[in-house]
């Protein structure tokens, strides 16, 4: 059968997800509807708002399902009268019910931002930066019951470079992922994919982000404190404590150096050099209270006295 024969439901929600329906679209496939999470309050204002799924669906007149759970006999119904032949799933946020995952004639596929089995769950890219992962990837996986458990279909890789963070990793993960899941419905369609069981003795959960994961704590290593900061950049972002102030650093680079943890040891445009248990972090990038982002040299004049050498930032909280 030709790809672009086959009827697909895409179901995603956040942009990451919204660059695979794009890939989709330009590849010419048959999207005849699209599942995306409810509006959900956001911004200052809390005022509802879409998707970025949703938004890039309405702007090429795709129809929109959102129902808040696929559990219920309604919403199955609902997607079974389709008659959809594969379900795409790309950072969805919803169960998929034995029931739905029976629905399409070819089953659910996923486009999951890890080298499965090594990281499960729902934040695989932070979790491989964080434990120094030299390489990352997506698996394009058949869906079954279990958290990611699926035999792999399609794999991609790419190495994580000292200067990933991610944000960079996120986004380029978007593009090798979306390319794979259309080359994989290709396969699929002619007939010439197979499925890898995983094995079960390699997986690792990757566990839902919050803002305590990006607490920095000033007795760990310079080296795993560089990889947490690049790891939780753009969020949760990780944070230390400045004249018992939060203060948020979006960069920093691991350097020589020996002190008390937590004590800055130099202070200059190049950046604040704080000891660790282990050598020292450079922070080049930080947000005070109130403030935005900004290079440590935009700080520097005004605020060098502040950052004497000798005092100290204290753990994050």
């Amino acid at each position: 059968m030709n790809a672009q024969n086959l009827r697909l439901i895409f179901a995603g929600t956040p942009e990451f997800a919204a660059s695979h329906l794009q890939a989709l679209l330009d590849a010419g496939l048959n999207i005849i509807a699209v599942y995306t999470q409810p509006d959900r309050p956001a911004g200052r204002g809390q005022k509802l708002a879409m998707s970025a799924v949703k938004q890039l669906a309405l702007a090429h007149d795709l129809p929109v399902y959102q129902p808040a759970s696929l559990r219920s006999p309604e919403a199955q119904s609902e997607l079974a009268s389709l008659q959809p032949d594969l379900m795409v799933v790309v950072a969805y946020g919803l169960i998929l019910p034995q029931a739905v995952l029976d629905t399409p004639r070819l089953g659910c596929i996923n486009s999951h931002a890890s080298l499965l089995p090594r990281w499960r769950g729902a934040a695989p890219i932070q979790r491989a930066i964080e434990a120094g992962d030299q390489a990352s990837g997506v698996t394009v996986m058949q869906m079954e019951a279990g958290l990611d458990t699926g035999p792999m279909l399609l794999k991609v890789d790419t190495p994580i470079s000292s200067q990933d963070t991610g944000g960079s990793l996120h986004d380029r993960l978007a593009e090798l992922g979306s390319a794979a899941v259309v080359k994989a419905i290709q396969a699929l369609a002619a007939g010439t994919l197979q499925g890898q069981i995983q094995d079960d003795a390699l997986a690792t959960y990757a566990h839902k982000l919050n803002k305590q994961n990006a607490a920095i704590d000033w007795q760990r290593p310079a080296v795993e404190l560089d990889r947490l900061i690049r790891a939780f950049n753009p969020w949760p972002l990780a944070h230390a404590r400045w004249q018992d102030q939060p203060l948020k650093i979006w960069a920093a680079q691991p350097e020589a150096g020996s002190g008390q943890p937590g004590e800055i040891l130099d202070c200059s445009k190049h950046g604040l050099l704080v000891a660790c248990a282990e050598g020292a972090l450079r922070l080049t990038r930080l947000q005070l209270p109130g403030g935005k982002p900004l290079a440590f040299a935009d700080l520097y004049n005004a605020r060098r006295d502040q950052f004497a050498v000798g005092s100290r930032l204290d753990n994050g909280q």
